[in-house]
């Protein structure tokens, strides 16, 4: 418990705010969370990488290896995360017995030098990064192009302004102005469309192959297109064009008692072969049976005939 108490105490006095102590009831630490960075010296905007490790004591540390994790990763890729886990994995296997938070706060920050390059994918284009690569970092600690950057704020610019022309003038006047923000995480980030508007394309976007449909492709296009043809014989596919037209009119049923009463008086329904139309006028004009619903749809039925 000794060596527990002064290790955090130690924590505590080196990394200050850096470092967040998690205790219980007795003041006992729990654990202990910081986030690590690579060594760049003192320029901190190329830092381009971090993750937060946080150590979770266990009962009778450090005579038993303490639990760990790595939490809120930025600019790692799931190998690069696997191998930093592997790497403290050993360090706890040969520091069983010693004071170890420390020497996994190391770990962490050496692998973190050794590749200060953001891996993964960039979310706009789905290309990785490789050397050369003009890439930001956001406020969020999310990677993208500096090329793929600018085409984001760059739309979503024109969406913004799209909406905005359509407001009327009184709420123009009332409504937020443009806020960029992060693709990843949605959070506001800085507008810097204009900087990044003379970035150079990924290099992996600017030798990809020309698009080409597969011939499971274009097979799955004919079903599509099968399908469709399918749907709209049976009227399953809504034309917008033709509905914009379209007016809906909700009735009472008295409004509609008197449309058919005024419906019958001035177009009265004239007898044709087989008497078909004499039936349909009698249970029209049938008040003793049948209840308004059923007398409406003989109506329907008699004006179809």
């Amino acid at each position: 418990m000794d060596a527990l108490l002064d290790e955090v105490e130690s924590l505590e006095a080196i990394l200050m705010e850096d470092v967040r102590v998690e205790r219980n009831e007795e003041s006992i630490p729990q654990f202990i969370e910081t986030t690590v960075f690579p060594l760049v010296g003192e320029d901190t905007e190329q830092q381009y990488v971090c993750v937060t490790l946080q150590v979770l004591f266990s009962p009778g540390y450090p005579d038993v290896s303490p639990d760990f994790k790595l939490l809120r990763p930025r600019g790692l890729d799931d190998h690069r995360l696997a191998s930093i886990k592997a790497a403290c994995d050993t360090k706890l296997h040969d520091s069983l017995g010693f004071p170890v938070v420390f020497d996994l706060i190391e770990v962490v920050r050496e692998h973190l030098s050794g590749s200060n390059l953001p891996s993964g994918q960039c979310v706009v284009c789905l290309y990785g990064f490789c050397d050369g690569d003009e890439f930001t970092r956001t406020e969020c600690f999310h990677y993208l192009h500096s090329y793929c950057l600018g085409r984001h704020l760059n739309a979503m610019r024109r969406n913004y302004q799209e909406e905005f022309n359509k407001l009327p003038a009184w709420q123009q006047k009332t409504a937020e102005p443009f806020q960029a923000l992060c693709p990843v995480c949605r959070e506001p980030i800085k507008d810097e469309s204009d900087s990044l508007r003379c970035a150079m394309p990924p290099s992996e976007l600017e030798n990809a192959p020309d698009f080409r449909p597969t011939q499971e492709l274009r097979q799955l296009q004919q079903r599509m297109s099968a399908l469709f043809l399918q749907q709209k014989s049976r009227g399953a596919i809504i034309d917008i064009e033709a509905e914009s037209g379209a007016v809906i009119s909700i009735e009472s049923e008295e409004d509609i008692r008197r449309r058919l009463q005024r419906k019958q008086q001035e177009e009265p329904l004239q007898t044709n072969s087989l008497g078909g139309a004499e039936i349909c006028d009698g249970d029209v004009n049938s008040t003793e049976t049948g209840s308004l619903a059923e007398q409406q749809k003989r109506y329907f039925l008699c004006v179809k005939h």
